[in-house]
């Protein structure tokens, strides 16, 4: 979300606007009181991140009231009629890129670990579409549930590996999921578990630079991207001009075989 925010910031700097940011970090109940505030500071469009897709209703519709366009990015809001537009990664893509390379790994199939964290919906689309890729390939499949914080996720990843040390591949939702798998792996010893994630960030990069790590491959969304489809659907829809209502942004893969065109020092 900070590069998100960075790169719609920048570009609306070579429009010469000023960027107002408000973080509810979490709390519905804030955002909305600060979306309440931005309308009342004027501002002419609205770039949002729901902290919850239904209970931010009464805020859009404050801004339909008002009579400013709202952009909508990453998770769709509930009430997507009262937005012009909704920017969003690829994220079906991004798992079903890592379960690709899954199968083309592992052709006769194993056993894998998915940590999920069902009710999320960018991280369920990610396990989606990486379930359908191996979907038929012979993979037994042990899951977690990280919850909110992601406190149990070593526990319970600790548990399973001594309880069935044969697994093969663990798939994450996210990167910070991914941190914590890896973390486990190292403290057990076991460098030879497959680890997937979906995301894309500097840390997990620098993992797969680490030719001793087993991070393997991520599906990379890339939000420098989205930042910047973002600013130009404002842009067109204060200017009275053309703009997709509706935007997935590519996502990839990226492997050890390709970190490098990358880089580590930040998202793509």
């Amino acid at each position: 979300y900070e590069v998100l925010k960075e790169s719609v910031g920048s570009m609306a700097e070579e429009e010469e606007s000023r960027m107002l940011v408000r973080d509810a970090e979490g709390d519905p109940g804030l955002q909305n009181t600060q979306i309440q505030e931005l309308i009342d500071e004027g501002v002419e469009a609205v770039f949002l991140c729901p902290a919850d897709p239904s209970a931010v209703t009464p805020a859009l519709e404050a801004l339909d009231e008002a009579d400013i366009p709202v952009i909508n990015l990453c998770v769709r809001a509930e009430s997507a009629d009262l937005t012009e537009a909704f920017i969003g990664a690829d994220d079906y893509n991004a798992g079903k890129v890592c379960g690709d390379d899954l199968v083309g790994r592992q052709p006769e199939g194993g056993s894998l670990i998915i940590v999920d964290r069902p009710g999320a919906p960018a991280i369920n689309e990610r396990i989606n579409g990486f379930e359908e890729a191996v979907a038929g390939g012979g993979f037994d499949v042990e899951r977690i549930d990280a919850g909110d914080d992601y406190s149990s996720i070593a526990g319970q990843l600790e548990a399973v590996l001594k309880e069935k040390p044969q697994m093969n591949a663990i798939m994450c939702g996210d990167d910070q999921m991914a941190e914590q798998v890896l973390a486990v792996l190292k403290d057990m010893a076991r460098d030879d578990i497959l680890v997937y994630s979906a995301g894309g960030s500097p840390e997990i990069k620098s993992a797969l630079a680490d030719l001793s790590s087993p991070m393997t491959g991520v599906g990379a969304v890339s939000p420098i991207n989205m930042g910047k489809t973002a600013a130009k659907t404002a842009a067109a829809i204060l200017g009275d001009g053309d703009y997709e209502e509706e935007v997935f942004v590519e996502s990839f893969f990226i492997s050890k075989d390709n970190v490098d065109m990358y880089g580590t020092d930040g998202w793509q």
